[in-house]
């Protein structure tokens, strides 16, 4: 059983930063990308970042120079550095991974969802 254990959300105040964490356990044999999506009231979920097992990185635009993707692979881990933070970018976030168990073939997995809240 894959888990995904999110950490680092919160409120902040618009210019502020914040690092959202996102922890996999299980029997894990590969991880082939880790990532983060958002999602905004009343909008369809977006995908924010998103880092692969080379360390290849995509970002969506609205938030290049502003957000670092990064991961620790000792610990199966994803980290999204956030600075300049505005408040277009107060959505649920949540972690994604696609990755591969002992007993399974390659799987697409979410975390529960940080909310993140932008404003003065």
């Amino acid at each position: 059983q894959v888990q995904l254990v999110e950490s680092g959300g919160g409120l902040v105040q618009p210019g502020g930063s914040l690092t959202l964490s996102c922890a996999a356990s299980g029997n894990i044999v590969e991880i082939f990308t880790m990532g983060w999506y958002r999602q905004a009231p009343g909008k369809q979920r977006e995908l924010v970042a998103v880092i692969t097992s080379g360390g290849s990185t995509t970002y969506v635009d609205s938030v290049k120079g502003r957000f670092t993707i990064s991961k620790d692979n000792a610990k199966n881990t994803v980290y999204l550095q956030m600075n300049s933070l505005k408040p277009e970018d107060t959505a649920v976030y949540y972690c994604n991974t696609v990755l591969r168990t002992v007993l399974s073939v390659p799987e697409n997995y979410w975390g529960q969802g940080t909310q993140v809240t932008v404003s003065s």
